[in-house]
């Protein structure tokens, strides 16, 4: 009979142990390390990108507490300490895009986050394969065109002179809506084309639990004459609740990144009042050279806080879920 494996001791319990059997347990740790060594070296180059591309730029941190000089170099430039927070929260305008970030971020969150959910449920009741394979594929293509792209096309689209919805506005009577340079519209544009971009993209990992939750239990409750919509209540989202709980604590981290790439492609002065968030300032501060000349440090100092609120946002909804649902992150 094969002897089974010795189970994994602690430092402190391994000196304990007899000299021939820590000797065998070295031996057999390399001989398993020899024999995955292949799934060891694809998993270097990976965590040698991690590395690089995500902690080594953490050093550039530095610059968040200095009045930055290119010149000068990270050492070389003077040293202020917390001004640049300072002079972000004493802004005129701190409030506002930090009010408009977490609004927009908010509404994202509260239409858009249920929107994938619903559309895996709807395209996971299809019966008919190829009508299924088609509705992927449409909703998940815009998610492959940059927000460039998107935000030319929704220009053409929204031309108040142009556009085809200036034309069916005309055609009816009533003067064309200027959707991008009017508050009250500008928002639930932003929100509207967010789902519209995402929302067949984000419902694939709910797609993916869909697809693990046994079947038996979808016939156990048809005999039972349960109805489509009560085994969607009583057995679909049930199973889907620990994905939800996960991407929903996810969604929550981000709640200070409304979306750069979207409104800085859209937006225009006119709108400032309810879409100039925290991102799009920043860039006209740090890189924009608004103000005179390019403020790396000030850009590095409100990219600093937004990490340190988003890991309080997420640690903080674990805690709330793990509470309410029992399910967390970890």
């Amino acid at each position: 009979m094969a002897e089974p494996h010795a189970p994994a001791a602690s430092p402190t319990a391994s000196a304990a142990l007899p000299a021939d059997l820590r000797r065998r347990l070295r031996v057999e740790r390399w001989r398993r390390v020899k024999q995955m060594r292949l799934l060891y070296l694809l998993f270097l180059l990976p965590l040698v990108i991690f590395v690089v591309f995500h902690y080594l730029p953490m050093y550039g941190n530095i610059i968040a507490f200095k009045d930055f000089r290119l010149g000068r170099g990270f050492w070389g430039s003077r040293w202020i300490g917390l001004q640049h927070f300072e002079d972000f929260f004493r802004n005129p305008y701190a409030w506002r895009i930090i009010r408009n970030t977490v609004v927009i971020s908010g509404l994202k969150l509260l239409f858009g986050f249920p929107a994938p959910i619903l559309l895996a449920l709807l395209v996971n009741e299809l019966t008919s394969q190829s009508f299924k394979k088609t509705v992927q594929t449409v909703s998940y293509l815009p998610h492959f065109m940059s927000w460039v792209i998107l935000a030319t096309i929704l220009h053409e689209i929204l031309s108040p002179q142009s556009g085809p919805i200036a034309q069916i506005a005309i055609w009816m009577g009533r003067p064309p809506p200027e959707v991008l340079t009017t508050s009250s519209l500008f928002r639930p544009m932003l929100i509207v084309t967010e789902i519209w971009k995402e929302m067949g993209w984000q419902s694939v990992i709910y797609l993916a639990a869909l697809a693990s939750i046994d079947p038996e239990l979808y016939e156990s409750a048809t005999v039972d004459g349960a109805n489509r919509l009560q085994r969607s209540v009583h057995i679909t989202l049930p199973s889907l609740l620990p994905v939800i709980t996960i991407l929903a604590i996810l969604r929550i981290g981000n709640l200070l990144n409304a979306g750069f790439d979207q409104i800085f492609n859209l937006y225009n002065p006119l709108v400032y009042e309810v879409a100039d968030i925290v991102d799009t300032f920043v860039y006209r501060r740090g890189l924009g050279g608004e103000g005179g000349r390019h403020q790396y440090d000030f850009a590095a100092a409100v990219g600093l806080f937004k990490s340190v609120m988003a890991v309080l946002l997420i640690l903080g909804a674990h805690k709330i879920a793990r509470r309410l649902t029992g399910q967390g992150v970890w």
